[in-house]
């Protein structure tokens, strides 16, 4: 029977998913397609909550029907892109995750497992946009590539792991 590594024995690292990039340690567990479905959803009703709370306080600031709902329906979409953006960018910089990715326990890294950069940070959110401009074939990516990577991972050199 073969024996058994050390246990200061260093895990083996996974193929790498770029040339030049960083090996994922079989330490990591990325997060597939689903628990980042999930996560997504949960983003989605807070995002929609804050937005729902906002644009009620704005109607009552601005008189509900001063005007013919062009201006406020056009606002509120801009606004609404804004707080969504802003959202995504700031939460992933900021602590690798968003509410819903909290709520799962998993988080973005950097392909060495670092903190996103701002850039990265950005650059991912353009990328989630693209995902979602190809039809969803960005996001179906983390669900059939063996590193779970989506699009916009690949286009931010990020991933998404369990904590």
């Amino acid at each position: 029977a073969p024996a058994a590594p050390p246990a200061s024995f260093p895990p083996l690292p996974l193929r790498a998913s770029a040339p030049g990039s960083a090996p994922i340690s079989a330490a990591t567990r990325p997060a597939g397609f689903w628990v980042r479905f999930v996560a997504v959803m949960i983003d989605f009703f807070v995002l929609a909550l804050a937005q729902g709370i906002l644009f009620g306080a704005g109607w009552m600031l601005w008189g509900g029907g001063m005007d013919d709902g062009f201006f406020l329906k056009g606002a509120t979409r801009l606004f609404s892109s804004i707080i969504g953006a802003g959202y995504s960018v700031v939460f992933h910089w900021t602590w690798g995750q968003t509410l819903g990715k909290m709520a799962l326990q998993i988080r973005v890294v950097n392909m060495d497992g670092g903190p996103l950069s701002f850039g990265q940070s950005v650059g991912r959110y353009f990328g989630t946009v693209l995902s979602a401009l190809i039809l969803g074939i960005g996001f179906v990516m983390a669900g059939v590539r063996s590193d779970k990577r989506a699009l916009h991972d690949l286009l931010a050199g990020t991933r998404v792991e369990h904590l």
